[in-house]
């Protein structure tokens, strides 16, 4: 890499660290190109950026960032997932490292808070804002529902007694 290829780079994974809420750092050695293009395009499908980094320039583009703490996770094969959804991140990469042993998670950053390896993984088992809404949704539906039947079962009963009334 030349000088000025170095500062692009810099400047780019800058942005990337300072603009992703949700930064997920992993090992990829072992794994194959097809195998990090399939990642790279489940990823994309949920505007997910997933990259291989170079460490040490890397760790230049973190020191002024609000990821700097998360500095000393660059070491080894490194590839940082950059994305807007922590959980959906942490989803992809947690399946897909199940499926590839090749693949590591090491730790991350969500929002301000720094996570370590447990940290992705308890991430990844959280529900999204949309299953935390359609679950709200069912708790509130619940109930209303339960008292429709209710409702309607006594008017049904209603109506067939005043019908045997009016038969007698």
């Amino acid at each position: 890499m030349t000088k000025e290829q170095k500062k692009v780079y810099i400047d780019e994974m800058s942005k990337q660290f300072e603009n992703s809420k949700a930064v997920l750092v992993t090992h990829y050695q072992g794994l194959t190109m097809p195998q990090i293009d399939e990642l790279r395009s489940k990823m994309r499908e949920h505007g997910i950026i997933f990259k291989i980094t170079k460490n040490r320039i890397t760790k230049l583009a973190l020191e002024k960032t609000r990821c700097k703490d998360i500095a000393d996770l660059f070491t080894g094969p490194t590839a940082v997932a950059f994305g807007e959804d922590a959980i959906i991140s942490a989803r992809i990469l947690s399946k897909f490292a199940k499926d590839n042993e090749n693949l590591k998670l090491i730790g991350g950053i969500m929002e301000n808070e720094v996570l370590d390896q447990a940290g992705v993984q308890n991430v990844a088992t959280l529900p999204t804002l949309d299953e935390a809404r359609a679950n709200i949704v069912g708790i509130l539906n619940a109930p209303a529902s339960k008292l429709v039947s209710i409702l309607l079962a006594r008017s049904e009963k209603m109506s067939s007694l005043s019908a045997e009334n009016s038969e007698k």
